[in-house]
């Protein structure tokens, strides 16, 4: 056999089982929806100006907040143009593959897609800002079902719009129409058919994605109501505890961060934020204490070692990010820098991007917090509000129409 072959072959087989390899962010805020990144081999510091851009999208994504979905088969995003959403597939060089509508947008406040897609096999699940929940297949971009949950559940929109990204658990997908028939429904993944609803005293949606906790004693979903904070059975979406968290704003927009039996959350409006200590068999929940100054508004929060990263509330031109103990709530850092923003983490480093359109690497600390390297990101028009996104190596960082890939592996 031709040697020159035989290499190229080994090569290209080598590049592919690096890809298989890499953990996949397929759906928000990352594999357990804790904006955890598991890679490793990542620069520790960028060049002046930023690390290297790999590529600009090509296509016009429309208006869109939402995130990217990355998977070993192509990247996945949702755009609005005029006012439908439309789901995207890229090549991994920022091509299009397909284009599909998956229906009507919000419009009266914040015209903009607001879902990341689920991305689960061979198909993705998005939920319109109207109520839609629409099953589509990632090969071809065809819509298998779609399911209007407004009409079919009694939904009063609320302010914004609903807005969640789909947790798909086992067979079913999860979502949180808050209406007067269900607060919160799943749906066969294959049909679209209801498996079960919940109703939590008629509790609307509050722009919450809810994550799974699954171990070997505990199998629950938990996410934010307008008026609690709940926990449901997986299989049968009994409703298994519920703990009173509100305000005069009804926005709710983290994910509840789950780590070492307890369950953290918190919102903007200064709610401030709490903690949960779970039962043993999950059908539990305990305070443990509530603290006040860190209340990120939608940027998600992270945690490395005991302690919780995330940027405050109570900003405007400038910005103060901050961490607490995890066991005490204590404040162990504060630090002005920029504006809120969103945060995600890999390898002890935190990932920060700003509302101000500044994309920071950090290395979190007692002392405050060392600003290692940082750009800013001048493409794309609109609002900074999509997460950051690390797959494969790679950083992607959307702003309105536009996704941005930049090199950050080290080597």
């Amino acid at each position: 056999m031709n040697r020159s072959l035989t290499a190229s072959a080994l090569i290209v087989t080598l590049m592919l089982t690096s890809i298989a390899l890499s953990e996949p962010w397929s759906q928000f805020r990352g594999p357990n929806r804790d904006g955890q990144s598991t890679e490793t081999g990542l620069l520790k510091s960028w060049p002046a100006g930023g690390p290297k851009q790999l590529w600009i999208s090509e296509v016009d994504m429309g208006i869109g907040y939402s995130s990217p979905a990355v998977t070993k088969d192509a990247i996945y995003v949702t755009g609005v143009f005029d006012a439908d959403g439309y789901v995207l597939a890229l090549t991994h060089d920022g091509k299009s593959k397909w284009k599909t509508k998956y229906g009507r947008e919000y419009t009266k406040n914040y015209l903009a897609a607001r879902t990341t897609p689920t991305v689960d096999g061979d198909r993705l699940y998005v939920f319109s800002g109207t109520g839609q929940v629409v099953c589509i297949g990632t090969e071809k971009g065809d819509v298998k079902w779609s399911v209007d949950t407004v009409k079919q559940y009694g939904v009063q929109q609320p302010k914004w719009g609903l807005s969640e990204c789909l947790l798909v658990c086992d067979d079913t997908v999860i979502c949180t129409p808050g209406g007067t028939k269900a607060s919160i429904v799943a749906l066969d993944k294959t049909s679209g058919k209801e498996a079960w609803t919940c109703d939590v005293s008629g509790d609307k949606s509050a722009y919450c994605s809810p994550i799974r906790i699954k171990d070997d004693s505990r199998d629950l979903i938990v996410t934010m109501l307008s008026k609690y904070i709940v926990g449901l059975d997986t299989k049968t979406g009994k409703l298994l505890w519920r703990h009173p968290y509100s305000g005069p704003r009804v926005v709710h927009a983290n994910s509840p961060l789950y780590s070492d039996g307890q369950i953290y959350v918190t919102s903007g409006y200064n709610y401030g934020g709490v903690m949960l200590s779970l039962s043993a068999d999950g059908k539990s929940v305990k305070k443990m204490w509530a603290e006040k100054t860190l209340d990120t508004h939608h940027g998600g929060v992270v945690k490395i070692g005991q302690n919780i990263y995330g940027s405050n509330w109570r900003t405007n031109a400038s910005g103060s990010w901050m961490s607490l103990d995890w066991k005490s709530g204590k404040v162990t850092s504060k630090s002005a820098w920029s504006n809120k923003g969103s945060i995600i983490t890999a390898e002890g480093l935190l990932y920060c991007y700003t509302e101000s359109g500044v994309m920071g690497l950090v290395k979190p600390g007692y002392d405050g917090w060392k600003m290692i390297s940082s750009f800013d990101v001048i493409k794309g028009s609109g609002r900074f509000w999509a997460h950051p996104v690390i797959a494969s190596g790679v950083l992607y960082i959307r702003r309105g129409e536009i996704l941005m890939a930049f090199d950050i592996k080290a080597g």
